[in-house]
């Protein structure tokens, strides 16, 4: 498949030039092969899009102007027609050529051909299910069965719950009272030991000046003693001597 481009090359309009070279550099960016071909110096050219575009695609006065683009003979649009193309990502469907894989375009193929198949096959289910036909009675009785054994089952699961998180609250606050009790003794334990330890500090301490004051009398007792033992020498020493003058 050949796209085919109908340009001016000699156009005097800027619209025209502008709008040419808009086609053709998004093609070119899409790298899509197209075959440029030249209305202005090519009259076959110019006659075979005008007669080729399609009556109700021509302006009013029915002479279709460039840029013109067809698949081979097929005609794909103008550049307005283009242009809404490129702004919905469908320029390979306005073209006729598949969408590379990977491109936005054929993700959007994807997702549009899995929801056309998904209510397809919703449709069949809901045209199976409608063809069996179950008595009303039936189905209302199995429906209400059904309620009635979901909503038994909700109320055991909701008092199973219950009974757990009952249980699970006992179980943490019998678990928190012994911890803080064991806190507590710990703490008082703590409390009386430091309390025995200072009263033996103490203790010791007063021990130790006991032992000192001991030691200063005893050491004060021996002095005086000492001294007491010299002032009877000395006066022992002093009745000898006088004794001694006395004899003489």
């Amino acid at each position: 498949m050949v796209i085919k481009v109908f340009l001016a090359s000699s156009s005097g309009s800027t619209a025209i030039k502008k709008k040419q070279q808009d086609v053709v550099g998004f093609l070119e960016a899409l790298k899509v092969e197209y075959d440029p071909l030249d209305i202005a110096c090519n009259e076959e050219n110019r006659m075979w899009m005008r007669q080729n575009v399609p009556e109700e695609k021509k302006p009013a006065n029915g002479i279709p102007l460039p840029p013109q683009i067809f698949n081979e003979e097929s005609y794909c649009g103008d550049y307005d027609t283009f242009f809404d193309a490129k702004e919905d990502n469908s320029v390979y469907a306005f073209l006729g050529l598949p969408p590379p894989p990977g491109s936005k375009e054929a993700e959007q193929a994807d997702k549009a051909h899995i929801v056309e198949n998904g209510n397809h096959v919703e449709e069949m289910n809901g045209d199976l299910d409608d063809s069996i036909e179950v008595p009303v009675k039936e189905r209302n009785g199995d429906a209400h069965d059904e309620e009635q054994a979901a909503e038994e089952e909700e109320g055991e699961v909701a008092e199973g719950e219950t009974a757990d998180d009952e249980a699970m609250e006992e179980e943490t606050a019998g678990d928190e009272a012994p911890a803080d009790e064991e806190d507590e003794e710990a703490v008082e334990e703590t409390d009386e030991t430091h309390a025995e330890e200072e009263e033996q500090d103490e203790a010791d301490d007063d021990r130790e000046e006991e032992d000192l004051q001991s030691e200063e009398e005893e050491e004060l007792r021996q002095l005086e003693e000492e001294e007491e033992a010299e002032v009877q020498e000395e006066e022992e020493g002093d009745v000898e001597e006088t004794q001694e003058e006395e004899v003489e």
